[in-house]
Parts: structure tokens; C-alpha cells; sequence
């Protein structure tokens, strides 16, 4: 076998074992939550030695960055009235976040560990700017907009479903959406602050 061959069938086996070790992690994420999920059981999910994740990752928190995906599935503007995107937003989001543990635990990650917080940056520059960009009357503002409409959305996650204030969890969906609908809706579509 010639020295290429053989780099060709090295490649192979780590990004076979780089996928064995990210669909075991999807899998525990999801069925443990990220406190409960360790890389152990991790490992044992993918039959590999521990360090082998450690190796490709470095730690749980670039292994959890690295697993997540996230597609907020978000609604299209051009289906949505224009004075109800901010609310229709704000009740996407809520919809997301109680559906999908997974959002929560990127949040708490996210504070602390680089990774994960660019995967959420990546999220706004993918996901939030491109719908800030088809509503602002200025689409040149767009990620300042997009920006200032995540600050609410994540401000709300932090202190409802990571912090857990017993102010924010006690409010019903309806009353989150009536508050903080028209503040997303003036980010997004006011002419002017």
C-alpha cells in the first residue's frame, strides 16, 4: 500500500471516528441533558476509548459546541404581517426553547466556553441577520437589528429557563409574547431608534 493510500485510509478512520463520537453525543445530549452527559458515557455510546474524544474536541464543552446543530426553523416574513413579526418571533422562540433542551444548555455553555458561544454567533449571522435583513426598512442594519431582537430573546432564556427567576418561569407564554413582541418588532422594523 503506498504512503498516500495509507493517509487516505488513516483519513477515513478519523472522520469515521470523528462521526461515531458526534452521533453518540447527539444521542446523550438529548436523552441526558448536558449536566448529566459525560464523556465517558459518551465513549462507551461510540465504542472508543475516552480519550480518543478528548483528543478530537478537548473537552465536553468543544464536544457539545461541535455536536449541536441548530436550525431555528424560522418563519418566513413574507407569510407574516408585517405588524405581527415581532410577536410571531417571540412566540417562535418560546416554542423552541421549551421544546429543545438542547437551546438551554448551549445558553449555559455558551457564557463560558468559545466554542459555543460562536456557534450561537454563527446562528445569528446565519439565521437572524438574513430575516432582520428582509424586514428593516435599512438592510445595511440588519445585524445591529438582528442583534438587538437576540438580546431579548436570549435575556428571556437566561432568566427563564437557565437562572430560573420565578418571575420570568411564571409568566404564561401569552403575556411574554405581549411584552416582549412590540420591543422585537421596533428592533426589527422601526425606521428609526
Amino acid at each position: 500500500m503506498s504512503e498516500k493510500q495509507q493517509a487516505t485510509q488513516v483519513a477515513r478512520r478519523s472522520d469515521a471516528t470523528r462521526a461515531a463520537i458526534l452521533g453518540a453525543a447527539r444521542e446523550r445530549f438529548a436523552a441526558d441533558g448536558y449536566e448529566r452527559a459525560t464523556i465517558r458515557a459518551i465513549a462507551r455510546d461510540a465504542r472508543i476509548d475516552p480519550s480518543m474524544v478528548m483528543r478530537y474536541f478537548g473537552n465536553k464543552e468543544g464536544l457539545f459546541a461541535s455536536a449541536v446543530t441548530l436550525d431555528l426553523k424560522l418563519p418566513d416574513p413574507a407569510g407574516i404581517a408585517r405588524e405581527e413579526i415581532g410577536r410571531t418571533l417571540v412566540g417562535h422562540f418560546l416554542a423552541l426553547w421549551e421544546e429543545n433542551e438542547v437551546l438551554t444548555a448551549l445558553l449555559r455553555v455558551g457564557t463560558t466556553n468559545q466554542a459555543a458561544a460562536e456557534r450561537m454567533q454563527g446562528v445569528l449571522r446565519d439565521q437572524l441577520i438574513p430575516v432582520a435583513r428582509k424586514v428593516c426598512p435599512d438592510p445595511e442594519q440588519a445585524p445591529a437589528r438582528a442583534a438587538l431582537g437576540a438580546s431579548q430573546v436570549l435575556g428571556l432564556a437566561l432568566t427563564r429557563y437557565v437562572l430560573r427567576f420565578p418571575a420570568s418561569v411564571a409568566m404564561s407564554r401569552e403575556e411574554i409574547v405581549d411584552w416582549l413582541g412590540p420591543t422585537v418588532q421596533r428592533y426589527l422594523t422601526a425606521e428609526t431608534p
